[in-house]
């Protein structure tokens, strides 16, 4: 039986306490456009849609557990040189390791910079998101490899 291959992620799930003061905690730290809210039976949102291009983080009101230590996510910014500060002036929990930190609810974010690592989005996903962004020497050597991979798999 052939396995499906993972190819990505579409989203992102976040427990968080209140949709508002998690709006407010990540519009201070991180430039996005939000894609959407859902209300409940009440009125009351209870999900936000940060959108990231083809990607979105959901945020979902009603965080029970504890906070996470070592699981986390790595969320891919164009420039994270003040991530960090912004993070710390919003209320985050500066970690002991780079660029991690935990937002107010206990979900543990690392920071990792789009020209750092091997995935990238299609020129036309850029474009829409108004973002020039170009890869390190590392990533691009990363990104040469899976091609050259793939090929010699195919041939």
């Amino acid at each position: 039986m052939l396995k499906p291959r993972l190819v990505g992620l579409n989203h992102i799930a976040l427990e968080v306490g209140d949709i508002e003061d998690a709006l407010r905690f990540y519009r201070a730290v991180f430039s996005f456009e939000l894609r959407g809210t859902h209300e409940d039976d009440a009125g009351r949102t209870v999900m936000a849609f940060l959108d990231m291009g083809d990607q979105f983080i959901a945020l979902i009101a009603g965080r029970e557990q504890p906070r996470d230590d070592d699981r986390h996510f790595g969320l891919v910014v164009d420039d994270r040189a003040n991530v960090m500060a912004l993070a710390e002036a919003a209320g985050a929990t500066i970690l002991d390791r780079p660029f991690n930190f935990r937002d107010p609810w206990g979900n543990h974010l690392e920071i990792v910079a789009y020209r750092d690592v091997q995935f990238t989005k299609t020129e036309d996903v850029l474009r829409g998101m108004g973002l020039n962004l170009d890869k390190s020497d590392e990533a691009r050597e990363e990104l040469r490899r899976k091609l050259s991979d793939a090929v010699g798999r195919l041939g």
